[in-house]
């Protein structure tokens, strides 16, 4: 208890450096949104006003302090386009959202079975023939995958219209069928990088004493694998899974621009070409979010695993 209290205290921390990190950032940044949102128009008395209705004229500190607390409630501020910020995340977070976690499912259910079976049947030119399949499918970017996806099976096939995302409210099946196919572009790299992670560490763990020992008194060589191979060789794995995550979520901005989704990653990029500081500041905040959750997630998984890990069992 006292280990997860620790591990949210850090979380709490980093996302408060995050955070205060972000919105100082685009304090600094070249350019004047004021100005920008006034175009032709502008004149030091309407930036003036402008810069006052925005709230950039008043101290750093007492900015960020609004902008944090709005943030924790809910309100992430006005966007500069027009309209609140939590509006614009509201559209287009669960896009994001669900495919990163199709996208790590379909990472898990692959590449724990492929991975334990090529522990099991561990010759040597299969091994070889692995070793060959997952350089080239980590050596493939998403993005590259998405588009022969896209041309296989939108145009070829038609199993799915590009450009022609239904949205949640109007067809969950239509959606959830339509996100399964950058989910799989985004994770056919993972499961390649997966599989060769567990591959590598639970054959380590094999050449231990304990293992030669065991499978030389007689124990089934599949039973000690199960029993007492994985679960020692799990926390490296699960730390590696949580990166794959985070990698999955990074991954996700620039997939959504091949299938033509309406995610965060449109939604980052317009904002950024626009000067939306205060839609960016939120995206990455969220994004930063995502990520320090996924490796919480991970620390107190491998702290139920060996709880040696992080001291004494308090």
């Amino acid at each position: 208890m006292k280990y997860a209290a620790k591990k949210l205290a850090a979380l709490l921390a980093t996302m408060l450096a995050v955070s205060f990190l972000a919105f100082a950032a685009f304090q600094v940044v070249a350019g004047d949104p004021a100005t920008d949102r006034l175009g032709t128009e502008a004149t030091p008395q309407r930036v003036a006003e402008l810069r006052h209705e925005m709230g950039l004229d008043r101290p750093f500190l007492v900015q960020y302090g609004s902008w944090l607390g709005g943030f924790v409630t809910g309100d992430p501020g006005q966007s500069y386009s027009g309209g609140p910020v939590a509006d614009l995340l509201s559209a287009r977070l669960p896009v994001t959202l669900t495919l990163s976690l199709m996208a790590f499912a379909l990472t898990l259910a692959l590449a724990l079975p492929l991975g334990l079976r090529s522990v099991r049947r561990g010759g040597r030119l299969e091994g070889a023939v692995n070793t060959v399949a997952n350089q080239f499918l980590m050596a493939l970017p998403p993005f590259f995958t998405g588009i022969l996806l896209t041309w296989l099976f939108s145009i070829l096939l038609h199993w799915f219209r590009h450009g022609a995302f239904p949205g949640f409210g109007a067809d969950v099946g239509g959606s959830l069928w339509y996100l399964l196919f950058p989910a799989v572009a985004l994770a056919i790299p993972r499961v390649a990088q997966t599989v060769r992670m567990l591959r590598s560490t639970v054959l380590a763990e094999m050449d231990k004493d304990y293992v030669r020992t065991a499978i030389a008194r007689g124990n089934d060589r599949s039973g000690v694998l199960y029993r007492h191979v994985l679960k020692n060789s799990l926390v490296p794995v699960v730390t590696f899974l949580a990166q794959t995550m985070a990698e999955i979520v990074a991954g996700s901005i620039v997939v959504e621009q091949v299938f033509n989704l309406p995610g965060l990653g449109r939604l980052l990029l317009t904002s950024i070409s626009g000067r939306d500081y205060p839609t960016v500041q939120a995206i990455v905040v969220i994004l930063a979010l995502w990520v320090v959750l996924a490796n919480t997630a991970a620390d107190l998984i491998n702290r139920f695993i060996d709880p040696r890990l992080g001291g004494a069992r308090t």
